[in-house]
């Protein structure tokens, strides 16, 4: 019962910190504008209480929603049951079919991970010290390549699963339009990596936007070179963001 409690909280606090800010809707909607259209198949890898879901959905796409936690994905259920155009995978996501080991952070659920690595990472670091991981749970895990056999080709895909999203880019052996991932300065190498996999996947063009701004970080759209050194030169404290990759 107490762990039930606690869920709920972290989803309740989840809520607020993403739904719960005047015009965040409307920037999100003018940001992600910049890569999805209407009529459009999107991917939310890590759809969590699905803000991004929200926006895809008023820009007129269809989505299909990517979260293995059980609270969330019962959540985003109950929140588009309405939408055809939605649909919940309740699964992990990458390099391989099979299953995965899901270490949920049940005050903080939107840092729940598949990454024993990201965990090591957030260990004593700044700003990460109350972060605790006191469940785990094995779930199902697809890859990108199947997803896209069984949906369709994604105009844009959003990738956003705390420290294993060299994983998810692992299963992927196409090129799609456009893509994000997640970062953190605690794992510059996961972020390297996942340049490094956009490059080998014909991704030219790249972009970041810090935390949740919803701001590109470069006037000009740049490439994968020049997106590394930014990364390895960001302070500490600059904590997290997204990197955006499209084609020519």
């Amino acid at each position: 019962m107490l762990a039930r409690l606690r869920t709920a909280r972290g989803v309740v606090r989840s809520l607020r910190i993403y739904y719960g800010v005047r015009g965040r809707a409307a920037a999100l909607d003018t940001f992600y504008g910049e890569f999805v259209r209407r009529g459009d198949l999107v991917f939310d890898i890590g759809a969590h209480v699905g803000d991004r879901i929200a926006s895809f959905r008023r820009l007129g796409a269809r989505v299909v929603a990517v979260e293995p936690q059980p609270a969330l994905a019962k959540l985003l259920r109950l929140m588009n049951w309405r939408s055809r155009e939605v649909i919940v995978e309740e699964i992990a996501v990458g390099s391989r079919a099979g299953t995965a080991a899901l270490m949920i952070n049940v005050d903080n659920p939107t840092v729940s991970t598949a990454s024993t690595a990201f965990i090591t990472a957030a260990r004593g670091a700044p700003g990460w010290q109350a972060q605790a991981w006191s469940e785990t749970i094995s779930v199902p895990m697809t890859t990108l390549d199947a997803l896209i056999a069984r949906h369709g080709v994604p105009a844009f895909i959003k990738i956003d699963v705390e420290g294993f999203e060299a994983e998810v880019l692992a299963g992927l052996s196409r090129g799609v339009d456009a893509l994000s991932f997640e970062f953190t300065t605690i794992q510059r190498d996961v972020a390297l990596a996942c340049v490094e996999r956009c490059v080998a996947l014909g991704f030219s063009r790249f972009n970041a936007a810090l935390g949740e701004t919803l701001a590109f970080a470069h006037a000009d759209w740049i490439g994968g070179a020049a997106i590394g050194r930014w990364l390895a030169d960001l302070p500490q404290a600059a904590n997290s963001g997204d990197v955006y990759a499209c084609h020519g």
